[in-house]
């Protein structure tokens, strides 16, 4: 009696992003396990813990409101306008940072065990959105103290923060691919965040920004689409048109698309690189 082995053959493995799909599923305790461990030990040598998550936006807030107050014509509610802003950025960019380095870090266990090769960002991604909505909190705070109004539009504040999410996690994906090959990328990208910071409307009005380059600053810069549908639900209390809607969507799956992929199908050749 003759019998028949299974080769397997990596070369001819076809669906790479979808593989590292069934592997999320099959390894999803470990990616809990992971977003539990790093909350705890971002927080564990800290005196106020958790707290740190709610006084980051709120310092911030009061920096930025005294420095620029008095510059814009949206004196009474600066603060409530920064701290809107200062939460989906301080989201985004601890989030992508941590990401960077949590792949550095996770390099070598890589190539020891088997593991999603996505396991460590999501997990960083997923972190990072328990600490958002710890930040909600000082919000609601600064909310209630210059008398912003919560309207009908917050309903859909919730979508804001899953495309918020689904940009971030894609972004991160992209960021952790580069880094594997070029490992300056974690040296270069908080100046590249700086930058970026400066040219989203975080602590400048829209119209401020609306000058540059004939608009064009905003119209390229794919956070200001999200930062646009997460502010206008929240703070303007107003429902962004179609159009606002379909250029958050179509950016934030785009990049997560874009990220996927090209982690998915770069995974392979990381063992090389670290």
């Amino acid at each position: 009696m003759t019998t028949t082995s299974k080769i397997y053959d990596s070369a001819k493995t076809p669906w790479l992003a979808l593989d590292e799909i069934q592997g999320l599923i099959r390894y999803k305790d470990l990616i809990f396990q992971l977003i539990r461990r790093n909350i705890v030990t971002r927080y564990k040598r800290s005196t106020l813990g958790i707290l740190w998550t709610m006084l980051n936006p709120l310092g911030t807030m009061i920096i930025l409101s005294i420095v620029f107050s008095r510059v814009f014509e949206i004196r009474g509610v600066y603060p409530a306008f920064i701290i809107t802003n200062i939460v989906a950025w301080n989201y985004f960019q601890q989030t992508t940072q941590f990401s960077l380095t949590a792949t550095l870090w996770g390099g070598d266990l890589f190539n020891r065990i088997y593991m999603p090769r996505t396991s460590f960002v999501i997990a960083m991604n997923g972190a990072g959105l328990v600490n958002l909505l710890f930040a909600l909190v000082p919000l609601a705070l600064i909310f209630l103290i210059t008398h912003i109004s919560i309207d009908l539009p917050i309903l859909l504040f919730p979508l804001a923060i899953i495309l918020l999410a689904i940009f971030t996690l894609g972004f991160s994906l992209l960021l952790s691919t580069l880094v594997i090959f070029f490992p300056d990328v974690a040296e270069l990208y908080p100046v590249v965040l700086q930058g970026w910071f400066y040219i989203s409307p975080i602590i400048f009005p829209e119209t401020v920004l609306e000058d540059l380059l004939g608009g064009w600053i905003l119209k390229l810069n794919p956070l200001y689409h999200i930062l646009k549908v997460f502010q206008m639900t929240l703070y303007d209390g107003l429902f962004p048109s179609i159009s606002q809607w379909m250029s958050a969507v179509f950016v934030s799956l785009f990049v997560f698309i874009l990220g996927w992929l090209v982690i998915t199908n770069s995974s392979r050749s990381f063992h090389y690189y670290n």
